[in-house]
């Protein structure tokens, strides 16, 4: 009976020990799974590691196709393209709701300096869907009337216009928003390592495999279509990043450059010596809005800002004389770090 006992015990151990070895043995490695796309006009590239090792392009690509439905001025069913063909009963969702109020904090931050009303600005100096106008001061001094962040406003689910003419431009805002989307998209999922970049607006969780996340700061150029050169590179840990410039996005007339970003406040292209900006902040979305209105504000008064608003840090790439210079804040350059492998 003793020797039954023993051999049961043994066979017992036996088909233990084998499930253990398959069960182990089958574990697929945890893989870095790149994603690589277009979307908002521009593009992404998103890096991840799921121990289920899941594909998630297709509803990736889902999920950034229904933003376009809310936030998009180039689509004309979006719901931001009904509001600014002044539709009525135009149903508003959770992304659009946040999306306005994200913005009206920037703006109300920045005295202004930020303002998704700037559609109609936007489109007459050419950088919209529209053709572009011939701009005098007085087209100029026609359309500031339909400026204002605080000439909106939401109001039981609706959004209300004190002015008809009034068109919101989320350009500024929405690849942030989206980056954050997918960034809960991933949390949700219990994803907890990835690097999300949609049109260089970044953001980082967790790490590759024990190493940081490593990011490049892109190098201002003279022309848009010089090759890309990356200025600098530098960790990112549970942060994202978004930079705003002036080099790539411009059209040349009569000898003057023309900068996409426009004053809210003179409805005219901005003139500083700033080339780009970009911000550290904990959210995308902030991290982009800030940017843009850093570039509105210029370097001297976004540097007050900054000492106001510890959460964010800030890296300025601005001409003086023939020289281009870098100014980062204390925060932002202990992370700066220089000759290391980029992941984007």
């Amino acid at each position: 009976m003793k020797t039954q006992n023993k051999e049961i015990s043994f066979v017992a151990y036996s088909v233990l020990a084998g499930l253990l070895f398959f069960f182990v043995g089958c574990q697929r490695p945890v893989n870095q799974i790149h994603l690589a796309g277009f979307a908002q006009g521009t593009y992404y590239n998103i890096r991840y590691y799921d121990p289920q090792n899941r594909n998630l392009q297709k509803k990736i690509d889902s999920l950034l196709a229904d933003f376009d439905q809310t936030a998009s001025i180039y689509n004309e069913t979006s719901i931001v393209s009904q509001l600014n063909h002044n539709e009525i009963n135009v149903l508003l969702n959770d992304d659009f709701i946040q999306l306005v109020n994200f913005s009206k904090k920037v703006s109300e931050q920045t005295r202004g300096a930020f303002d998704i009303t700037v559609g109609q600005l936007v489109n007459a100096w050419g950088f919209g869907p529209q053709q572009r106008q011939h701009m005098t001061k007085e087209k100029i001094d026609s359309l500031l009337p339909c400026v204002g962040y605080n000439k909106i406003e939401l109001k039981n689910g609706k959004l209300i216009k004190q002015n008809p003419c009034i068109k919101l431009d989320f350009n500024a805002i929405a690849k942030g928003y989206s980056v954050d989307k997918i960034g809960l998209f991933f949390d949700a999922l219990q994803i907890e390592n990835y690097l999300i970049d949609i049109g260089g607006e970044v953001l980082a969780k967790g790490n590759k495999q024990g190493k940081s996340w490593v990011v490049g700061i892109e190098k201002p150029t003279n022309n848009k279509e010089d090759n890309r050169q990356v200025l600098t590179s530098m960790p990112l840990n549970n942060m994202a990043l978004a930079t705003s410039g002036s080099y790539r996005k411009y059209y040349q007339e009569n000898g003057s450059r023309y900068s996409h970003t426009i004053s809210p406040e003179t409805g005219y292209p901005v003139e500083n010596n700033l080339l780009s900006v970009t911000v550290l902040h904990a959210k995308t979305v902030f991290a982009d809005a800030y940017a843009t209105a850093f570039m509105v504000m210029g370097i001297d008064a976004s540097l007050e800002f900054i000492k106001k608003h510890r959460d964010i840090e800030a890296c300025f790439i601005y001409q003086k004389a023939d020289s281009v210079l870098v100014h980062t804040t204390e925060g932002f350059f202990r992370y700066s770090m220089n000759n290391c492998i980029v992941d984007f």
